[in-house]
């Protein structure tokens, strides 16, 4: 079974629109709910699948309720610690006429340390019966950096291995614990290094000199690109499938649940990149954050490229 670990849970509310103009009333043509903070993404792309997983972190509210339910009706199991407040609901915006889209993130969850108590001891537990915990997201108000320090410390004790996805300081804080994956942008790859990233070689050199220091191999996204994949002595260059996109939100964390299938099946590391990435691609058809069709990710996987790098 694969852990999913999302400690500033959400659901996603997506709406199409025209155009945007402030002191105005938008019209939404469309809208659409989908799943919302990285890991329980992960999760729900894993259920699409039909791989077997359970996701856990931090809810409340009658949002967080929801949230748990579209899980569950996706085929995913549960067991969140509940909190006080309420799970985030983020908005989408989507321009109808493929000109963009952003995110609006929102806060919501009431954390105590009774709490981070009470998930430590549950996550203990579900340890012994997972072969992969997959942890990401923001950090909610009330939980510390060093948290994520800790969770992944915790998984390598049990000796499991993790994927990691997070930024800002979470992102610097858990890689103290030497995750067996991490996929940053490069955006937050150059945060980690201290160096700036635009390039792919300078993801290379980067994602190399971080690896060394960790003992973690890197998926590094690179927006138009494609991402960079930086294992134990290999590294393929990863071109993105052109696809009809209606929205992107979620394609990342698609990646993370192909990769974790990989490590909780003991798989070379390449299926797992495969999978991920077809996902990610079948995620963009869709309007509904992290939303994709099985029949898609099948058909997408024979075209996913892995191109050794440096040539």
């Amino acid at each position: 079974m694969i852990v999913t670990v999302t400690l500033n849970t959400s659901i996603d509310r997506t709406l199409f629109i025209k155009d945007f103009a402030w002191n105005s009333t938008i019209r939404a043509s469309k809208t659409v709910l989908g799943m919302g903070g990285k890991a329980a993404d992960a999760s729900w792309v894993l259920g699409e699948l039909g791989y077997d997983n359970l996701a856990t972190g931090f809810a409340a509210g009658d949002t967080g309720k929801l949230m748990e339910r579209m899980l569950r009706e996706r085929g995913c199991q549960t067991d969140f610690v509940w909190v006080g407040g309420e799970t985030r609901t983020n908005i989408v915006v989507i321009n109808e006429e493929g000109k963009g889209q952003s995110t609006l993130v929102t806060t919501g969850l009431e954390i105590s340390p009774a709490h981070i108590d009470e998930f430590k001891s549950k996550f203990t537990s579900l340890m012994k019966k997972s072969r992969c915990a997959l942890i990401g997201g923001s950090l909610p108000p009330g939980v510390a950096p060093s948290f994520y320090a800790i969770l992944v410390k915790m998984v390598r004790s049990a000796g499991l291995p993790v994927v990691f996805d997070a930024s800002g300081p979470g992102l610097i804080a858990g890689m103290e614990g030497r995750p067996t994956i991490a996929k940053p942008n490069i955006d937050e790859i150059s945060e980690l290094s201290g160096q700036s990233v635009t390039t792919i070689e300078s993801a290379y050199r980067v994602g190399t000199e971080l690896h060394a220091k960790y003992g973690t191999m890197f998926i590094i996204t690179l927006g138009a690109e494609g991402a960079l994949a930086v294992l134990a002595g290999r590294s393929y260059r990863i071109p993105i499938l052109k696809v009809p996109v209606v929205s992107t939100a979620g394609a990342g964390d698609a990646v993370l649940a192909g990769l974790s299938v990989a490590l909780a099946e003991n798989k070379p590391i390449e299926e797992g990149l495969r999978l991920g990435f077809a996902a990610a691609a079948a995620v963009c058809l869709t309007p509904a954050t992290a939303d994709c069709h099985r029949s898609d990710v099948e058909r997408f996987i024979p075209q996913i490229e892995l191109i050794p790098y440096p040539a």
